[in-house]
C-alpha cells in the first residue's frame, strides 16, 4: 500500500475526537477547526474504508460496530506516534536509551526501588520501561533487557539469575478470623485465589506437605500479582504470594500468614537480553547494578536448609 493512499494523521485525529465526544461540534472545538471540516474528514475516511463509522440515532451520534473496532486501532496508532515524538523530543543526544521490560508487580514492588540509585550512578542513560505479563520475543519488540520468571534458559538470550522466591500462603486478618485452620489441609476449605500464569501453585503447596485435595485447582484466577494482592487484602480469599512482594503488608498487618510453610519452587527471576547486546556498556551497567541489588535478596543458605 502506497503512503499517499493511507489516511492522514489529521484524518485519524478528527475521527478519534468525534468518536470520543460523539459530536462533530465538540470535536471541532477541541481541534480548533470547523464542524464541516470534521464532517468532511470523516466522510473521506468512510469512503476510504468503505464502511460507515457513525450513524445518527434520535439526533445522537453513535459509533457503528465497524467504527468501534476502528477506534481501538486508531487510538493505538496515535498513542504510538505520540510516544515516538516524545522520545525524540526528550532525547538529548548525549546519552543512551535503554529499553527494559518487566513483570508488572515485580516492577512495582522491587525494580522501582532499585532505579533511583541507577539514575544517580548513570545519568547519561535514559530508561524506557514497559510491563509484560508473558514471555515474548525481545528482538521483535525492540527491547534491550527484560526480567523473566522461569527456568533460566531461553533461546538466543543471555540470562543472569537475580534471585529465587519464597512463596507463602496469606490472607487478610478479617478473612482468616472467620476460618477454622488447625492444619495445612484446612486451607483447602478456604477460597483459593490463583495467578493465571502459575495454575499449579496451590497443587504444589499441598503436595509438598503430603496433602491430597481435589480443590487445589479450583478458584478465581488473576493475571497479575498486583490485583491478586489487593483482592486478598480486601478479604477475597487466600493466595500464594512471593514474600518479597508483600513485606510491607506483612509488617503493617494488612496481610498475615495463613500457614507458616514457605514454598520454594524451581523457578527464579532472571535478567535476560539478546546475546549480541552483551557487550554494550549500557546493558552491562544495568545488569551489574541489578545483580548487586539482588544479592541481599537471595535466600540465605540457612533458610534454604529449613
Amino acid at each position: 500500500m502506497k503512503a499517499r493512499h493511507l489516511p492522514s494523521t489529521t484524518t485519524l485525529q478528527c475521527f478519534e475526537a468525534a468518536a470520543r465526544h460523539l459530536s462533530f461540534t465538540r470535536a471541532a472545538d477541541e481541534l480548533s477547526i470547523t464542524q464541516s471540516a470534521i464532517s468532511k474528514q470523516v466522510a473521506q475516511l468512510e469512503d476510504y474504508l468503505q464502511h460507515k463509522l457513525f450513524r445518527r440515532l434520535r439526533r445522537t451520534l453513535v459509533l457503528t460496530p465497524e467504527g468501534s473496532l476502528y477506534l481501538t486501532e486508531v487510538r493505538k496508532i496515535l498513542a504510538h506516534l505520540e510516544m515516538s515524538a516524545n522520545a525524540i523530543m526528550t532525547y538529548s543526544g548525549h546519552g543512551d536509551v535503554l529499553k527494559v521490560a518487566t513483570l508488572p508487580t515485580f516492577g512495582t514492588r522491587w525494580l522501582s526501588l532499585q532505579l533511583p540509585a541507577f539514575f544517580e550512578a548513570h545519568p547519561g542513560i535514559t530508561l524506557h520501561l514497559s510491563d509484560r505479563v508473558e514471555t515474548f520475543d525481545l528482538e521483535n519488540e525492540g527491547i534491550d533487557i527484560a526480567i523473566f520468571h522461569g527456568h533460566g534458559s531461553w533461546p538466543n538470550l543471555e540470562c543472569h539469575k537475580l534471585f529465587e522466591e519464597e512463596v507463602m500462603a496469606v490472607g487478610a486478618p478479617g478473612y482468616l478470623a472467620r476460618q477454622r485452620i488447625v492444619s495445612p489441609a484446612d486451607l483447602a476449605n478456604c477460597r483459593l485465589l490463583h495467578l493465571s500464569t502459575r495454575p499449579d501453585a496451590w497443587h504444589r503447596w499441598f503436595d509438598e506437605q503430603g496433602i491430597r485435595t481435589d480443590r487445589s485447582y479450583h478458584g478465581i484466577r488473576f493475571e497479575t500479582f498486583q490485583t491478586l494482592i489487593r483482592t486478598v487484602m480486601a478479604g477475597g480469599g487466600l493466595a500464594l504470594i512471593p514474600r518479597f512482594m508483600i513485606d510491607h503488608e506483612l509488617e503493617a498487618g494488612a496481610l498475615v500468614p495463613a500457614w507458616p510453610t514457605l514454598l520454594r519452587g524451581p523457578d527464579a527471576y532472571y535478567l535476560v537480553y539478546p546475546e549480541h547486546l552483551g557487550e554494550l556498556a549500557k546493558v552491562r551497567q544495568f545488569v551489574d547494578h541489578l545483580k548487586g541489588c539482588a544479592a541481599p535478596q537471595a535466600p540465605s543458605e540457612q533458610a534454604r536448609s529449613k
